[in-house]
């Protein structure tokens, strides 16, 4: 009897190990359950270094290249001057397909679609709080140019043009930054020796981006997404599940569509869209570990309305659709 039982016992023991790794293997790839989660997995990850602010200047050079040089002076709290190790907290977005994991875009605050020069976010914190955003004295930065050319200067805002945070249905746009602390306003940056360098006076979101520029005439286009399984996604899916861009082809443009149009519709801000312009319309969505994708090539047009249709797929199939963008 003894014996028995314990046979049965184990049997049933491993009976429900399988039962349970063929549950995780078909609904919880890599322990991600949402969208916030695959933009924790996939999208730009926290960078911290340190940094001892009583001897400034100094330099802090992030993984993907960028460049930060912390003048003297330029770090306070509450108008005082920060003393000690401090720890530079910060990201970096350098192409689209990181973009597009971070759960973030390339829209200027009227709607109109910027292409990327990449951006970067930068915090320093001192005994575990925020020193003062708006600095003393300028930062410099430098980021990795991979054109010639010239870009333009942008600080991440809300919909209601305050500094961007991961709260709420908080979206991300780019707006024009304030004028430097010494009063002079830098807009525009040339590339030089591979590097867009510059000076910049608010810590936060800053991004290096250049208008859309077609002299096309601009329409509103409308996205359908049937078998949506949830909810429209904010910045960095904070809350929602399904993401909708249009990705331009050849310019490195990741404009989120996000303004309800409808049920289970979203829109692109009024007249922003450049009639004529080939791209690619994609939705993303991540619920309850499973996985779902939809994409179509299109050619913007006047009014127009695209559907897509969201189908069951993996979390390898969705990231390897956002990494080709990257070559599109």
């Amino acid at each position: 009897m003894k014996k028995f039982n314990l046979i049965s016992t184990l049997f049933i023991a491993i009976v429900c190990l399988t039962i349970a790794c063929k549950k995780d293997k078909g609904t919880n790839e890599g322990m991600v359950q949402s969208a916030k989660d695959f933009t924790a997995k996939f999208g730009a990850q926290l960078q911290t270094l340190q940094i001892n602010a009583s001897a400034l200047p100094q330099t802090v050079t992030l993984a993907g290249g960028t460049k930060i040089n912390f003048p003297a002076g330029s770090l306070t709290k509450g108008g005082v001057a920060v003393t000690g190790t401090v720890t530079v907290e910060a990201y970096e977005v350098l192409k689209r397909s990181t973009v597009l994991f971070t759960g973030a875009n390339t829209n200027h605050a009227s709607g109109a679609p910027l292409a990327s020069d990449g951006f970067i976010f930068v915090d320093v914190k001192s005994n575990g709080s925020s020193v003062d955003q708006n600095l003393a004295v300028p930062v410099k930065i430098a980021i990795p140019a991979k054109r010639e050319g010239a870009t333009q200067l942008w600080v991440g805002v809300d919909q209601n043009d305050k500094p961007l945070v991961a709260a709420g249905n908080n979206q991300m746009a780019w707006q024009a930054p304030r004028p430097q602390a010494n009063g002079v306003g830098q807009k525009e940056v040339n590339a030089t020796n591979s590097t867009f360098t510059f000076d910049f006076g608010t810590l936060g979101w800053i991004n290096c981006d250049v208008f859309y520029s077609y002299a096309n005439p601009k329409t509103t286009i409308t996205v359908e997404v049937n078998n949506n399984p949830g909810t429209f996604a904010s910045f960095h899916a904070f809350s929602g599940e399904t993401y909708v861009f249009f990705c331009a082809k050849g310019s490195n443009v990741a404009a989120q569509l996000y303004t309800p149009g409808g049920t289970n519709k979203v829109k692109s801000y009024d007249n922003m869209m450049p009639i004529g312009v080939q791209g690619r319309m994609l939705s993303f969505s991540i619920k309850d570990g499973r996985f779902y994708y939809a994409s179509q090539e299109v050619t913007i047009s006047a009014g127009q309305n695209v559907v897509l249709t969201l189908a069951e797929t993996t979390e390898a199939a969705v990231q390897a659709a956002i990494n080709s963008l990257d070559s599109y």
